[in-house]
């Protein structure tokens, strides 16, 4: 931690508003105890049961009809017309372009939700038991520091959003001086970040501002 915040702006920009702003003292990604315990992967369960639904669906008629084959009856009207659209379809065409790059986007989509954890409005906290693992949504977490920062004398208004590395603070002044409204907003959410209990503790960004007078 260091010895206080540091302002980044102050003035009035273009837009005729008085603002200040600051970064956080420390880094994110840091843990202050506990075992890491790592994002929460999706079950991705509609996701790859509609997928397992199709593949069963279009594998069952494909057999189906390779088997009414085998015993002499007529291949089914799509298949026909699907045989006969290959064999007569040219590779440098705009329809094959466009299926080959749709079964590409699919295939790389599948494997995105394979190799990813998805469930990124979930935030790890510490982990200090082996067999327990918890999670804090990022609504709860923008609410609760929310609450805090309208505690800070001075505050009119203030919007947290929160991120994996990164919280964003955007505060309206209704009086004091805006570095002093910031330096308290600091120090508040900070602390108030630090008893959320996060597996690694986001960085956090803090803009207060307040229209400029007549």
């Amino acid at each position: 931690m260091s010895d206080g915040p540091t302002t980044l702006d102050k003035g009035e920009p273009a837009g005729g508003m008085e603002q200040s702003a600051s970064a956080a003292a420390y880094q994110p990604g840091e843990t202050s105890g506990g075992r890491a315990s790592g994002r929460f992967w999706s079950t991705r369960r509609l996701s790859a049961g509609l997928l397992a639904l199709a593949l069963l669906a279009a594998s069952a008629l494909l057999l189906y009809d390779i088997a009414a084959v085998r015993a002499g009856r007529p291949a089914m009207a799509w298949r026909r017309w699907l045989a006969d659209e290959l064999a007569a379809a040219r590779l440098d065409s705009a329809g094959v372009r466009i299926a080959a790059a749709l079964a590409v986007l699919l295939g790389l989509w599948l494997l995105l939700l394979a190799l990813t954890p998805g469930r990124r409005g979930l935030l790890p906290m510490r982990r200090v038991s082996p067999h327990v693992r918890a999670g804090l949504e990022r609504r709860a977490a923008a609410l609760v520091l929310r609450d805090r920062g309208m505690d800070v004398s001075g505050v009119h208004s203030l919007r947290v959003r929160v991120r994996r590395r990164r919280v964003r603070v955007r505060a309206q002044a209704h009086f004091r001086e805006l570095d002093a409204v910031r330096a308290d907003l600091d120090g508040e959410l900070e602390r108030g970040i630090e008893q959320l209990g996060l597996d690694r503790q986001p960085a956090l960004s803090v803009r207060v501002r307040r229209a400029a007078r007549p």
